[in-house]
């Protein structure tokens, strides 16, 4: 049964209706819609217009999939096998510089960030759900996809059409529903840290 999650304050009910399932329909999804993603995501914000991130995927079937696959923890691969699709986000460490040197881009994971976020509600409006997960293996995708070393291994993610929980094993079926989120009091305070609210 899925829970009704109910924000404290009026948003977009977009913000609320995202959430990241790990039941998929194991079908697949056009190169129009993935590529609709991943404009959406293009459109993201970043420091100096760096736009950092990187995008790399494999839609079910194709020659990749069993190696996306075994780039993920087993748990992950477990469900995500069932997904349309699977990516990484990797994002640029360095900001090359007019005169050939280059600095640190401290930003980079933040505005990689805000590029996934774009693909996942954007998933949304197509009728889909994104699920992003770290249960990786890092030194592996950095390997086995040729990431250069001035990129940063950020994230995985699974993309697909909301499936059946009764696909998923048992002691996953029931956490497949949102999730609520902290109250506001104790993710922001205004003028100084709240150490209150530290883990």
């Amino acid at each position: 049964m899925t829970r009704q999650i109910t924000p404290h304050t009026a948003v977009d009910p977009s913000f609320v209706e995202r959430w990241s399932p790990r039941a998929f329909e194991p079908v697949d999804m056009p190169k129009a819609d993935l590529m609709t993603l991943f404009e959406a995501a293009r459109w993201a914000p970043s420091a100096f217009n760096s736009q950092p991130w990187r995008f790399i995927w494999s839609r079910r079937g194709d020659p990749n999939w069993e190696l996306f696959l075994s780039l993920l923890i087993p748990f992950n691969a477990d469900w995500a096998k069932n997904s349309s699709v699977l990516g990484f986000v990797v994002s640029r460490t360095r900001q090359s510089k007019p005169d050939g040197t280059s600095t640190a881009l401290v930003s980079h994971a933040y505005d990689a960030g805000s590029a996934w976020m774009q693909l996942a509600l954007q998933a949304m409006k197509l009728g889909y759900h994104a699920h992003g997960m770290t249960g990786i293996d890092f030194d592996e995708v950095r390997t086995k996809l040729r990431v250069p070393e001035e990129f940063e291994v950020n994230a995985a993610f699974a993309v697909g059409k909301l499936g059946s929980p009764d696909s998923l094993p048992q002691k996953l079926r029931d956490r497949e529903t949102p999730s609520d989120r902290l109250p506001l009091d104790e993710i922001c305070s205004m003028g100084f840290f709240d150490a209150s609210n530290q883990w």
